[in-house]
C-alpha cells in the first residue's frame, strides 16, 4: 500500500493547520515531501507559486530559510559534540545573517531568551538538556531563519503533560508575535485543538475530513473521524 495516496489540502497564511491521524497514516511521510526529503512519485506540492516537486538542490538552499520543521525528536537534529551555542549560531552562519561574531552573538542570545532558555545554558551539551529544554532548543534554531512557514511533527508527543503544554503555550505565543504559518502534526487530538485554527483528518493516506477545529470535533462526519474522537474521548 502506499504511503500517501489522494491526499489534497490547503493552508492559509497565517494559520496554525493540523494534520491528524493514526499511526500509519502517512503524517510524517507527508511532511517529508513537503520539505523535499522525500520525492513524490506523482503529483504536485505548491508553496505560494513554487511548486516544491520540481525545485533544484540550489533553490532549496534559499527555500529552506523560509521553510523549517520543528520534529518529534529533537536531540537527534544536535551534533553531540558541538555545544548549544554552535546549535543556535549555525544556521545564522549557514546563511550568513551576522554582520560580525559580535551579532551573532547577540542574535543567539535573543533567540535562547525568546524561547526560555538561558545564556549560561548556551556552554552545555545537547545531551544535558532536559526533553522540553531541547525542544525549545529546536524551536530556536529554526526561528533564527525568520522562518514563514514552520512543520511542527509531533514535538511535544514525547514529553510530560505540563512540559507539553509549555511548549505548546510557546509555539502559539510565536505564532501570533510573527504571524508564522504552522502546519502541525499528531495523533493527540486535545493537542490540536489547543493549538490549531483548522484540522485535516487522515486515515490510510488519505484526508477524510477537513475543516475548522471547532467544527470537525463538534460536528464530525467521517465514521474515522468519530471513531478518533470518541477513543480520546473528545466527544
Amino acid at each position: 500500500m502506499d504511503a500517501v495516496n489522494q491526499v489534497s489540502f490547503e493552508i492559509k497564511e497565517g494559520e496554525i493547520f493540523g494534520l491528524v491521524g493514526g499511526s500509519g497514516s502517512g503524517k510524517t511521510t507527508l511532511s517529508k515531501m513537503i520539505l523535499g526529503l522525500l520525492k513524490p512519485t506523482a503529483g504536485n506540492i505548491f508553496y505560494g507559486d513554487c511548486d516544491l516537486t520540481k525545485v533544484s538542490k540550489r533553490d532549496w538552499y534559499h527555500l529552506r530559510k523560509e521553510i523549517q520543521m520543528v520534529f518529534q525528536h529533537p536531540q537527534m537534529t544536535f551534533n553531540p559534540r558541538r555545544n548549544i551555542y554552535f546549535a543556535c549560531a549555525e544556521p545564522i552562519r549557514l546563511y550568513k545573517l551576522a554582520k560580525n561574531k559580535a551579532h551573532e552573538k547577540e542574535m543567539v542570545e535573543a533567540l535562547i531568551e525568546r524561547v526560555g532558555l538561558t545564556k549560561d545554558q548556551l556552554k552545555k551539551y545537547p545531551h544535558e538538556l532536559s526533553g522540553g529544554q531541547a525542544q525549545r532548543l529546536s524551536i530556536t534554531r529554526s526561528l533564527s531563519l525568520q522562518p514563514k512557514f514552520i512543520i511542527c511533527d509531533e514535538p511535544t508527543s514525547m514529553l510530560d503533560v505540563s512540559v507539553q503544554a509549555q511548549i505548546l503555550k510557546l509555539l502559539k505565543d510565536i505564532h501570533d508575535e510573527f504571524n508564522i504559518t504552522m502546519l502541525y502534526i499528531s495523533h493527540d487530538l486535545e493537542v490540536i485543538e489547543s493549538i490549531c485554527d483548522r484540522v485535516a483528518v487522515m486515515n490510510n493516506g488519505k484526508i477524510v475530513e477537513i475543516g475548522a477545529v471547532e467544527e470537525v470535533f463538534n460536528n464530525p462526519q467521517h465514521p474515522y473521524t468519530k471513531q478518533l474522537l470518541e477513543s480520546a474521548l473528545i466527544i
